[in-house]
């Protein structure tokens, strides 16, 4: 195999034409047979063989500094920078998902959240000018949706400024993010897709002017590379060299040859340029082109034969506000959904089925998204915005001061919540309740289970003063937990009995938490420790029952699946003290660091958040309030 002897990317240097398809082709084997076995990115990698390939016959990496955005459509880079082993691809020590600077000098942006490699490109073209390094190159690939995202338009505005700076911007055009890429950009796309005059009339110059001897070549390239006069005569690509940025294409992005006549045209130019070329989402394995949705964007374990998934999903907790969402829909004419490029992910397929008029994608742009949602509140709808919880992150401003000051209801639904696992540090959605906690008025519900989440987003969808937040993990539902009572807004998950007249321990269970926090006071209850196990449900505001209920146990305890600074234990630390309840407090979150892809399991257990760790810790904490223990170490706990 052809692919096995490529180590590096200079190895491709010496493959003729016929062996470059041949090892397109290997690729694309690879990719299937790989994936299927791992789950991953499938249908985006599968568009990008060729050129990948490409760049990196054209650019030297890692001198010139190849970037891709998103990072998930980097896994033909790491095949060609000489990581071919994807047997633990998104496991434990295993190849990233994403492109990460531990495993190769070649790989230069981890972050996954789209639009921002025109941003890095902008700065390293920046650096290669003041440092005088002119034979260092920036190749930029923004595509699967990425150039719908505000960031790359105002990195655009400063590229366009710096006419003499050079930079090459390579636009992945497969029409689609995760879906079909929607917006005014995308239909301007459309056009230069659909409008092939100027390809045929290359075509057909290309074919006289090489059987020209000596000058039939260089006048090829010179027409290829014809001013804007006769481009704009024939496809309407004007846009973005009135933004002053040199445009080549539409390229064909599965014909290697032409692939590379573009880029080393742009790459010899003096300023930045644009080459736009045209990819198919899921080239090469029928199951995903066959797949409307997303063209296999992301699969799980499949067979690579049927691309069918190898495990029947169990419901999980994004199908459950899915099937909710249309409840919701058919019951209020006003609510409506918002999504980011994300339609399936997040679950507002189904919605959008059942209202097709009620529904609006506003591709990937977090940030306009929660001020449209803000502006739809005023006109006097209810928006649900249904986002990753990492990528919230991304509008934090616009749901402070535009969302909240305004005092809008708009309900934020946000999926994968907590510790994510295998996609990595980026994904994990361990910072919301910790942003959040400092918007005033605004709601925040982490529901337990199924039941709950569908009662929360009904409580949620009421509120019209405010910003609410109804936030969930990844995957399956687990089941439910009934309550045994309640105290004011809370529910009370396990109380002692009637006998114990001061219970040792207050544990406040966060959302999906609850069995393991019920878990927990089983182990301390075979200590002979007493205790009471609340679910708050609605975690901002802390209840006001919680500082009274704290007063009469002698520990709190705080379990959440977000980070510990500023998190729900902070705040019910906080809540505390202003209530002049003097009890000791112990928060168990996750520690504020970028946590390595692994399984959830895994990466719970290594940060020490699962039932056995907390419960020796919180018997320790109970046996040094009872004086039987100075320095030594806590009881252990079965």
């Amino acid at each position: 195999m052809l692919l096995t002897r490529i180590k590096g990317p200079r190895d491709l240097d010496r493959l003729s034409q016929e062996e470059l398809d041949q090892l397109a082709a290997e690729i694309r084997s690879f990719l299937v047979d790989a994936v299927s076995k791992t789950g991953g990115h499938l249908g985006p990698n599968l568009g990008v063989v060729e050129l990948t390939i490409a760049l990196h016959r054209v650019f030297d990496s890692p001198k010139d500094k190849v970037l891709f955005d998103t990072g998930h459509q980097a896994y033909v880079h790491k095949l060609l920078t000489g990581r071919q082993d994807f047997a633990g691809l998104r496991t434990k020590n295993g190849l990233s998902g994403y492109p990460s600077r531990a495993e190769s000098d070649h790989d230069v942006i981890e972050n996954s959240h789209a639009s921002t490699v025109l941003g890095w490109a902008d700065g390293l073209a920046k650096a290669n000018e003041v440092l005088g390094r002119e034979d260092h190159h920036v190749a930029a690939v923004i595509g699967d949706g990425a150039l719908t995202g505000g960031m790359a338009w105002e990195a655009l505005n400063n590229i366009a400024a710096a006419k003499d700076r050079p930079l090459v911007i390579v636009v992945n055009d497969n029409e689609r993010s995760y879906g079909p890429t929607i917006g005014g950009l995308a239909n301007h796309l459309a056009t230069l897709r659909t409008t092939d005059g100027y390809e045929r009339f290359l075509a057909r110059g290309k074919e006289i002017l090489e059987r020209t001897p000596v000058v039939g070549k260089p006048l090829f390239e010179t027409l290829h590379g014809a001013k804007k006069g006769l481009k704009d005569f024939i496809a309407p690509q004007g846009m973005f060299e009135d933004l002053g940025l040199k445009y080549i294409g539409p390229i064909d992005g599965h014909d290697i040859e032409a692939l590379e006549s573009a880029l080393q045209r742009a790459k010899r130019f003096s300023g930045p340029v644009i080459v736009h070329c045209l990819t198919q989402k899921g080239r090469g394995y029928t199951p995903a082109l066959e797949h409307e949705a997303d063209r296999f964007h992301a699969v799980g374990v499949i067979h690579p034969d049927t691309g069918l998934p190898v495990k029947t999903a169990a419901a999980s907790w994004t199908s459950v506000f899915a099937d909710e969402m249309v409840k919701l829909g058919h019951e209020r004419e006003d609510i409506v959904g918002i999504t980011a490029a994300m339609l399936h992910p997040v679950g507002l397929n189904k919605f959008a089925e059942a209202f097709p008029n009620r529904i609006y994608d506003v591709g990937i742009a977090e940030q306009h998204g929660a001020t449209s949602a803000a502006g739809l509140a005023t006109g006097g709808v209810h928006p649900v915005f249904a986002v990753y919880a990492t990528f919230l992150n991304r509008a934090f401003d616009q749901v402070l001061m535009d969302v909240a000051l305004h005092k809008c209801g708009v309900t934020f639904v946000l999926d994968r919540a907590g510790v994510t696992g295998d996609d990595g540090a980026s994904h994990n959605g361990m910072w919301d309740m910790s942003i959040l906690q400092v918007v005033p008025g605004l709601r925040l519900a982490a529901p337990r289970d199924a039941e709950q989440l569908r009662a929360q987003l009904r409580e949620a969808v009421e509120v019209k003063d405010a910003p609410t937040v109804v936030r969930y993990s990844k995957g399956v539902v687990g089941p439910a937990v009934p309550a045994v009572g309640r105290i004011g807004g809370m529910d009370v998950l396990r109380a002692p009995g009637a006998e114990v007249t001061r219970p040792d321990v207050l544990l406040v269970s966060v959302g999906a938490l609850a069995p393991m926090c019920l878990e927990i006071a089983d182990m301390l209850d075979k200590q002979g420790i007493s205790t009471t196990v609340v679910d708050p449900r609605w975690v901002k505001p802390v209840d006001e029952a919680l500082a009274p209920l704290a007063d009469r146990h002698r520990v709190v305890v705080t379990v959440e699946d977000n980070g510990r600074t500023g998190g729900v234990g902070a705040a019910v630390s906080q809540a505390l003290r202003d209530a002049g309840v003097d009890v000791p407090l112990r928060d168990f979150g996750i520690p504020q660091r970028f946590l390595d892809h692994a399984l959830r399991k895994e990466i719970m257990a290594e940060i020490g958040l699962t039932a056995p760790d907390i419960a020796r810790q919180v018997t320790g904490l109970v046996a040094k309030l009872d004086g039987r223990y100075d320095s030594e170490p806590a009881a252990a706990v079965d």
